[in-house]
């Protein structure tokens, strides 16, 4: 089974990356673009074919590794 898991950080928190690569964006003439929140995608294969059990031990890897949650939020996507 083959997992995505979406790593970015939580409404409120300032996410200069994304305020830098906002105006970059503007300084290259897309005025279009408003506010950019930057984040990190992590694609993980599992040796697992229930995916209740890999969804809660993907919840453990966000909640000890990947993602700080005190300022970052996750979401996880499962491809059979």
């Amino acid at each position: 089974m083959k997992a995505r898991v979406f790593v970015t950080l939580k409404n409120g928190v300032l996410d200069p990356q994304g305020k830098a690569i906002g105006h970059a964006l503007n300084g290259l003439g897309f005025g279009e673009v408003g506010e950019v929140r930057q984040g990190k995608l992590i694609d993980i294969e599992l040796r697992e074919s229930d995916g209740e059990k890999a969804r809660s031990r993907l919840k453990q890897m966000c909640e000890k590794l990947l993602a700080n949650t005190v300022i970052e939020k996750y979401e996880i996507e499962l491809k059979p």
